[in-house]
């Protein structure tokens, strides 16, 4: 199937001196087939990738992307939605050879659990990066991880990462040494419900959202 994009002109308002991401001129990009919508600097760039997970599956997933200059903005979202599956046939078919106990581990939930951590440990394990900042973090209630990062040639990287309905989400924004911080792409990050709405659960709940635990109220 193919991505379906709805685009929106997005107007900024700049309380700092500058023109944001060098002039970029900003808009709404809505994926159907990754339940998401997110400002880009323009139409980007969609590939499908696999992705090796922690517990040694491949998952199927898609990076959409946008480079100009120094500039990278990236959402690349894996499927989780049969992980568990794939760990339980991996079980079923190495006890048919008739092995048993921690040769047939079943890794299907550590999987799910640690999918946020093992994305961000690989963020911050890249080759001669500086870690600035590691946080909990979530967008509309949603729980993430928010790293930055200084690359060997100075330039910036902003990532979060979330799961939301088994999708794995991994937002991130490079920009020049000196350039302006790209807060507005992480921040415009909205997920989608299966009508393609944006969902945001409420504040007053004492919950966020945790993929595969029962959801707060939502407000919208």
């Amino acid at each position: 199937m193919r991505t379906i994009l709805v685009m929106l002109p997005v107007t900024i308002f700049l309380l700092s001196t500058g023109t944001f991401a060098q002039g970029f001129t900003w808009m709404e990009y809505v994926s159907q087939q990754d339940f998401f919508s997110v400002s880009f600097p323009d139409e980007p760039n969609v590939m499908e990738i696999t992705y090796p997970t922690e517990y040694r599956i491949t998952l199927p997933g898609r990076v959409h992307f946008y480079e100009s200059d120094s500039h990278r903005y990236s959402v690349t979202v894996i499927n989780y939605t049969d992980a568990v599956d794939i760990h339980q046939t991996r079980v079923d078919n190495c006890q048919a050879t008739g092995s048993d106990g921690d040769i047939c581990q079943n890794d299907g939930h550590e999987e799910m659990r640690g999918a946020i951590v093992f994305a961000s440990w690989n963020i911050m394990n890249r080759d001669r990066v500086k870690v600035n900042h590691y946080a909990h973090y979530n967008s509309d209630r949603v729980e993430g991880h928010a790293i930055r990062l200084t690359n060997p040639d100075r330039s910036r990287t902003s990532a979060v990462v979330h799961m939301h309905e088994d999708r794995l989400y991994i937002l991130e924004a490079t920009v020049p040494r000196g350039a302006p911080a790209p807060g507005l792409f992480q921040i415009s990050l909205r997920f989608l419900d299966d009508e393609f709405k944006p969902v945001r659960y409420a504040w007053e709940d004492t919950r966020i959202y945790s993929n595969g635990y029962p959801p707060p109220r939502r407000i919208r």
